[in-house]
């Protein structure tokens, strides 16, 4: 499941497609919302200003004048400012490394930024996928894989669904018109589905996989 990034003769993909494979969608994420979401830049902006904004109110009520206060603000801000530009370059270089494929066959990752790593997820090991879309048409896609195939969270990070660390979950995350490409992976696994079925292929309890959607609060 797990291939060394190198050469790739196909972007995103370590090797030629086999027959009978063709790829039906690529995209990768959107880095500012990949900021926002992953790497919690918009949090950390806010949670600096309140820090500012509490430093020259406390320096203004202990006898400080306003222009003493306003020096000190303007002496921190860049701290802030160059902590949340940390966290929007992190975010813009691993959406950069990062290629996201669906074939008919297979979802295919390709992440990571200083050490790069291909993951082939085959669709009868998936067992069902999400969709949280905002109001900008940006959404993350996690992908639930069976309980026998486990991924280590800290190798998908960020392309990981939060929260779930005992069974992780890679996620296609912050991808431009996600309904699109939610719609894509829908089609592609219930006709690989029913391929498998009418070969004689034993098909996963439950019958194909579907992806369940929701709403994204955040509007990155």
């Amino acid at each position: 499941m797990i291939d060394e990034f190198g050469f790739e003769p196909i972007r995103g993909l370590p090797e030629d497609l086999p027959a009978g494979e063709r790829v039906l969608w690529q995209g990768a994420p959107a880095w500012r919302a990949l900021a926002i979401r992953a790497f919690h830049a918009r949090k950390v902006a806010i949670y600096g200003a309140v820090l500012l904004a509490w430093y020259g109110i406390s320096a203004v009520a202990d006898g400080a004048s306003v222009g003493t206060a306003l020096v000190g603000i303007l002496t921190f801000a860049p701290l802030v400012l160059a902590a949340v530009a940390i966290l929007a370059g992190l975010a813009w270089v691993f959406a950069r490394a990062a290629v996201y494929t669906i074939t008919n066959r297979r979802v295919v990752m390709r992440i990571g930024a200083a050490f790069p790593i291909t993951f082939n997820l085959p669709f009868r090991k998936i067992v069902g996928a999400g969709l949280r879309v905002d109001r900008h048409g940006i959404g993350d896609l996690p992908l639930e894989l069976s309980k026998d195939d486990k991924i280590a969270w800290f190798l998908l990070w960020p392309h990981a669904r939060p929260w779930r660390v005992v069974h992780p979950q890679p996620m296609l995350r912050a991808v431009p018109d996600a309904g699109r490409v939610a719609d894509i992976l829908a089609v592609a696994m219930a006709e690989a589905s029913a391929s498998r079925t009418s070969s004689a292929e034993a098909q996963p309890a439950g019958g194909a996989p579907r992806v369940r959607r929701s709403s994204l609060a955040s509007a990155a």
